[in-house]
């Protein structure tokens, strides 16, 4: 069976991906091919067009088109929770009573019309509607490989009506346990702050996390953000996750807080650098998103994780890689599986794969996520030569050592290889990298080639020879999910990838899954003895990962790049 998953029924973040009789064949985000990032209000045309071409298959071959959106039912507690909590903004009160499906009636025309530009006949292939936070459950519990009972937990800012999702996972089958609804959001709260702290929500959320190790998370209690017995929470509408005439309005713009949490805590942050006392909130705002998770996570999931041991977790909350560290720490968690496109992209490959196995077929793992369009020697070099900068470049022979004489000698380098990444993570293929060892190189790609917060850290993608001695631990680590604690030994050895609270969000790099990355990493610890390379995504402040050769050039030539290597071409200045 041929299906077809597609996102952007949340309004940002379209991608698409193709399974192929339960197995994922090609998965790819819209805003690499139209270059605007998060493609907002956009639905995956573009993604799913080359998803298509790669896997060979013509629009008549298409037997099903996976929605992570469904119809929510009058009777269903989500809709009467909902306009419960907004009533102080009785239009959106009444319309999830009355029209409480015109998103879902939206996303569903905009799927015809997709089908109609993609040519699949709208008449002869199903459309399969998904809840949303059952595609998300999806992407985690089967693509994770784990046979035994699992728990499943979902976590972001809403999608129909649901934010909050705790189930499991057994012989295939995903049952819940418990939902909660917006406005009772985790992801909402921790994104409303965002917006305070002078961030985009949806995009801004991993600098809250990157700015919070900087901060004193006791000097400021943000507790009374959400309320917390231990079983339910329910967020403060009067301060975050607001709506109608209580949301805060400056310059023209409309917040998901009041008025009443800057008379609480002061104005909006602005600029790029961190002070206090927003460090403060930011590390205040990060411990209650940790400790509130933690304990919904052990009242509703600490049963089947004394079983097994065995959890996974998506939403846009499961890229936060410092609650996932503690989730790991938790008691009786054997092993955490984090969907690496964990944010809504990745409801394109849940969608599918949940109606795959409804539909009777068995799901195979996620071995990686290398899923994207990949780009030969002949289309650099054309590349090249078309490119109006007339790039000065040679055809190398051992692109791996020369990378590693350039990396050793100080030098950042824009690495362009293989098939690219689906997620927001640069695993190796859609790389800068830099030597860890070498001081001040993550301040140089900061503020000359990334064009962004010189606070921000960088990550290391490191070997799996060394990666048990690095961070301390044998959990698996391949997608920059989790964040761990260095080892003393290792942190002046690589101080550029050690971030201010001693932990380091680790890729780690085995041979069969990346083997020219891995060839790099060992060549670099030939010269520095240290097999680990400081790795963040090849693109600037704004703009969405590289996906083409001339994506790559653009890039090269709009920062103070010195060295980009392409397959096997060497573009130099």
């Amino acid at each position: 069976m041929k299906i077809l998953g597609i996102s952007g029924t949340i309004n940002h973040d379209a991608s698409a991906a193709i399974f192929i009789d339960g197995k994922l064949i090609a998965a790819a985000e819209e805003e690499r091919f139209i270059r605007d990032k998060h493609a907002k209000n956009r639905f995956p045309t573009e993604a799913a067009k080359w998803c298509m071409a790669f896997a060979g298959v013509k629009p008549e071959d298409i037997d099903v088109i996976a929605l992570p959106f469904a119809e929510i039912g009058l009777k269903d507690a989500a809709r009467w929770h909902f306009a419960k909590r907004y009533w102080y903004a009785p239009d959106r009160a009444f319309d999830a009573l009355f029209n409480g499906n015109r998103h879902f009636k939206r996303n569903y025309n905009k799927t015809l019309q997709l089908m109609r530009e993609l040519g699949i006949n709208t008449e002869k292939t199903r459309i399969y509607p998904v809840e949303h936070h059952l595609a998300h459950a999806s992407s985690a519990y089967h693509l994770s490989g784990f046979k035994e009972k699992t728990a499943i937990l979902g976590i972001d800012g809403k999608g129909e009506y649901a934010t909050t999702f705790f189930g499991y996972g057994e012989n295939g089958k995903i049952h819940k346990i418990k939902e909660f609804y917006d406005p009772d959001s985790l992801g909402g709260m921790y994104g409303a702050i965002t917006q305070y702290l002078g961030f985009e929500m949806f995009d801004g959320e991993f600098k809250v996390m990157g700015m919070a190790p900087y901060g004193n998370p006791y000097k400021h209690d943000l507790s009374k953000l959400i309320k917390f017995d231990g079983e339910k929470f329910e967020v403060n509408t009067e301060l975050v996750n607001t709506v109608g005439l209580r949301r805060y309005k400056e310059n023209g713009s409309a917040y998901y807080f009041s008025k009443k949490l800057i008379d609480w805590l002061g104005p909006m942050r602005k600029g790029d650098e961190i002070d206090d006392p927003y460090i403060d909130y930011a590390a205040s705002v990060q411990k209650l998103l940790e400790d509130v998770s933690l304990g919904l996570i052990q009242h509703y999931l600490g049963d089947i994780i004394r079983e097994t041991g065995k959890i996974c977790f998506a939403g846009g909350v499961a890229l936060n890689v410092k609650l996932n560290q503690r989730i790991i720490a938790m008691s009786g968690v054997k092993e955490l599986f984090v969907q690496p496109a964990a944010g809504d992209a990745g409801t394109a490959i849940g969608a599918a794969s949940y109606a795959a196995s409804e539909l009777g077929e068995s799901i195979e793992p996620l071995k990686h996520v290398y899923l994207g369009p990949q780009f030969t020697n002949e289309q650099c070099i054309q590349a090249c030569e078309l490119h109006p900068n007339k790039p000065k470049w040679i055809r190398i022979d051992n692109a791996t050592e020369r990378a590693a004489d350039i990396l050793a000698a100080g030098n950042p380098l824009a690495w362009f290889q293989g098939r690219m990444e689906f997620g927001p993570r640069a695993l190796g293929n859609r790389s800068i990298l830099g030597d860890p060892s070498v001081r001040q190189i993550a301040d140089k790609i900061n503020a000359q080639i990334k064009y962004r917060e010189r606070w921000r850290p960088f990550c290391p993608s490191m070997l799996d020879t060394v990666a048990p001695e690095i961070l301390q631990t044998n959990h698996p680590a391949p997608y920059m999910t989790f964040t761990f604690d260095v080892a003393e030994s290792w942190k002046d050895r690589i101080p550029e990838v050690v971030h201010e609270d001693g932990t380091a969000r680790a890729q780690v790099v085995t041979k069969d899954t990346n083997p020219r990355y891995y060839d790099l990493i060992s060549a670099l610890a030939k010269r520095n003895g240290n097999p680990v390379v400081l790795n963040t995504s090849l693109n600037r402040r704004g703009e969405p990962m590289v996906c083409s050769p001339t994506d790559a050039l653009n890039m090269f030539f709009g920062s103070d790049l010195e060295y980009l290597i392409m397959e096997d071409i060497l573009v130099t200045k």
